[in-house]
């Protein structure tokens, strides 16, 4: 064993498996080493992986082979006596699947495994223990999801220092199957929330065009996420991923007692809940935004301005933000003007297109307000914009999300819907805000002026951003198809 190296760092063939040099002390007395460093060990590339476990491993004798192991946790092994040869194999789907490499590791060397890379040590000394972190805790229904490969597999090829035949394994291990037959690791679960929602519908249809497995879609009468009696129920540590389409979208009812409460509880509580089972179980959490959490004061508006919500609604929304933020590995997709599967300002237009169209209908025209300014955010735009950051490993953060292209008004919008139901777009009236409300029996909302969203930061990522008046022509002509 090497004393007073320098700590560094060295990344492996294997995507994620990364070996450390660890600095040990040593003396007449023995040595001493910081075993796993937070703060230096980060800035070295670690990931913050959030270990909750400690276990440790003791080999009584030289020899002993355990392996080869893939478990649905991260874990930071070390040794704190003796040394050990290790084989770790990708055991993950993808490119890099049946990957292996090898190293020796003593107390002055130390590696990270990632999750679904299956791990397998030979003990080179009498006496060898091994100790590792892992970030979730150990569970029957965890167990269930481990995979195996065999350590005597011809195709993996590793050079057992002690050939396997005068090991000591288990039972077991001796039964494992051969990397052609092993079962890939599945991808830890992805939950998401609010799934009959305009943006859950267009999850759903992303994940069943995609067939991608693992998914599991929640509304309030399955998982009410604001209530937090009800997270008891599921084991955390199964889950990846959370995708929060869930809200209270009321704007104008919000501003009433029964309302409020109920914004309160979905767009604030509700997120705060998810943050922090996030947070306890390394999560990556997706939260939907809106530009309501803005006074509508500046024509555009970026990720870096200050909340200045109007209404209930928009402040409601506000403190799910902040509360999210809290969550370390969270994107807060911020939109406006949101068209989907449901009910929506698009459908309604064309509606009152057809009705203003039919010679038997007594409705000529239509007004709409012609001062408040944006762009449509359509779902599905959404939706590739969520796993586009989750798939590119994005950095964490607040991303604005609409479409692209020029920023009109609502009466500008309903031009357009009614030329492309009927040609009947003159039809359209403006008005302004104040008129339009001004006999209004029930509360109202105040609502930005301005809701335009800058997107240089999500493009930044890579992500080509749909002009929304093409989007809008594509639902459209899909809803006229209908017909």
């Amino acid at each position: 064993m090497d004393f007073e190296k320098e700590l560094r760092a060295e990344e492996t063939n294997i995507p994620g498996l990364v070996v450390f040099d660890l600095p040990v002390h040593g003396d007449n007395r023995g040595w001493f080493k910081e075993n796993w460093q937070r703060a230096k060990q980060t800035a070295l590339g670690l990931p913050d992986f959030g270990p909750v476990q400690n276990n440790i491993s003791f080999n009584a004798k030289k020899g002993v082979t355990r392996g080869i192991h893939a478990e649905p946790w991260d874990k930071y092994i070390s040794i704190a006596a003796g040394s050990v040869f290790g084989a770790w194999v990708d055991l993950r789907p993808g490119e890099s699947f049946g990957q292996v490499y090898t190293t020796v590791l003593d107390p002055s060397k130390a590696i990270y495994v990632p999750r679904g890379v299956g791990n397998s040590f030979q003990a080179l000394e009498d006496g060898t223990v091994y100790t590792y972190l892992v970030n979730a805790h150990w569970s029957l229904e965890q167990k269930k999801t481990y995979t195996f490969v065999n350590l005597a597999d011809p195709e993996l090829d590793i050079q057992w220092p002690i050939p396997l035949e005068e090991s000591e394994r288990s039972e077991a291990d001796l039964h494992h199957p051969m990397l052609k037959d092993a079962r890939p690791m599945a991808p830890r679960r992805t939950m998401v929330t609010g799934c009959n929602g305009q943006l859950g519908h267009a999850i759903r249809d992303y994940v069943e065009t995609h067939h991608l497995e693992g998914f599991e879609f929640n509304d309030i009468d399955t998982f009410d996420f604001s209530d937090p009696e009800q997270y008891g129920r599921f084991d955390w540590s199964l889950y990846g991923t959370i995708i929060n389409a869930g809200a209270y979208t009321a704007v104008d009812k919000a501003e009433t007692p029964e309302g409020r409460a109920l914004a309160w509880k979905a767009n604030a509580q509700g997120p705060a809940l998810l943050a922090r089972v996030a947070r306890e179980h390394n999560i990556t959490l997706v939260h939907v935004s809106s530009d309501y959490v803005f006074d509508g004061s500046r024509e555009m508006h970026d990720e870096t301005e200050g909340f200045a919500p109007l209404g209930v609604y928009g402040q409601s929304k506000a403190a799910g933000d902040i509360a999210v933020a809290n969550a370390p590995r969270h994107y807060i997709v911020r939109s406006s003007w949101v068209i989907g599967e449901g009910h929506n300002f698009v459908k309604t237009m064309m509606m009152l297109s057809n009705k203003v169209a039919d010679p038997d209908d007594a409705l000529n025209q239509i007004t709409v307000v012609d001062d408040q300014y944006g762009r449509l955010t359509f779902t599905k735009d959404m939706a590739d914009a969520v796993f586009h950051l989750l798939d590119g490993g994005a950095a964490y953060g607040t991303y604005d999300l609409t479409g692209s292209g020029a920023v009109k008004s609502w009466a500008d919008i309903a031009r357009e819907v009614f030329e492309l139901t009927n040609g009947n777009g003159d039809k359209v009236k403006p008005i302004g805000t104040d008129e339009y409300f001004a006999n209004a029996k029930n509360p109202v909302s105040p609502r930005p002026t301005h809701s335009a969203l800058d997107l240089a930061r999500i493009e930044a990522t890579g992500l080509q951003v749909p002009d929304w008046e093409e989007s809008l022509k594509t639902y459209v002509a899909k809803e006229l198809n209908r017909f």
